[in-house]
């Protein structure tokens, strides 16, 4: 069985991230395909993104999903709050019965260093001491974490229409292996839990259940 990694953060939420190695029919016999998926790779990531909502709570209810204008899926009777991040042959999902959550998962790549300037303030490059014009691979893992705090947060709101620039404002922090990051979204401060898994970031985030904007 791959599973990856497992957290429980507290009595009500728990965290997983799955290894895809399965053929899809080891999913496909319990999890639900709601839409039609036609590339088999995305597919496979849905299918074992949904999977982890109920290895994690075995009582989650597939029936009742739903899925919002802005794509995510949700439960109308909010039995239970989760999120899901797929990245590569990873699936992560962060589940709760109290907390509003938001995750993501992001694998290692150069690419981030060409489209830095498009989700990050200008504040935010200076203050955490960012140099586009020399990237490096200790660059490429922070703007990796950074693009996943802003995707983190994103799903945590669930309700579309973010600036990523604008909006999310990530404060200065030392990097480490694991830790917390402090976001500015909508004059609210939320922290950020992270995790350095190989060559990935795992993010995630929870709140207090309907403590919106």
């Amino acid at each position: 069985m791959p599973l990856f990694y497992q957290q429980n953060i507290n009595q009500y939420t728990r965290l997983a991230v799955w290894k895809i190695e399965e053929a899809e029919n080891f999913f496909s016999q319990t999890v639900p395909l709601q839409t039609p998926i036609h590339h088999t790779h995305k597919r496979l990531q849905h299918f074992a993104g949904r999977y982890l909502l109920r290895y994690l709570f075995p009582s989650f209810p597939y029936h009742e999903l739903e899925i919002a204008d802005t794509k995510k899926p949700f439960l109308p009777s909010e039995s239970f709050h989760f999120s899901i991040s797929h990245c590569g042959d990873f699936a992560a999902v962060i589940v709760s019965t109290k907390n509003r959550v938001g995750i993501d998962i992001e694998i290692f790549t150069e690419k981030i260093n060409k489209i830095a300037s498009k989700f990050l303030h200008e504040d935010e490059i200076k203050n955490l001491g960012i140099n586009l014009f020399q990237p490096n691979s200790q660059q490429t893992a922070l703007l990796t974490l950074l693009w996943s705090c802003k995707e983190a947060v994103f799903k945590w709101w669930g309700n579309g229409k973010v600036d990523f620039s604008n909006m999310i404002r990530i404060q200065p922090f030392t990097l480490y292996n694991e830790g917390i990051i402090d976001v500015h979204f909508k004059e609210r401060k939320l922290q950020l839990e992270y995790k350095l898994l190989d060559k990935m970031y795992l993010v995630w985030v929870k709140t207090e259940n309907g403590n919106f904007i």
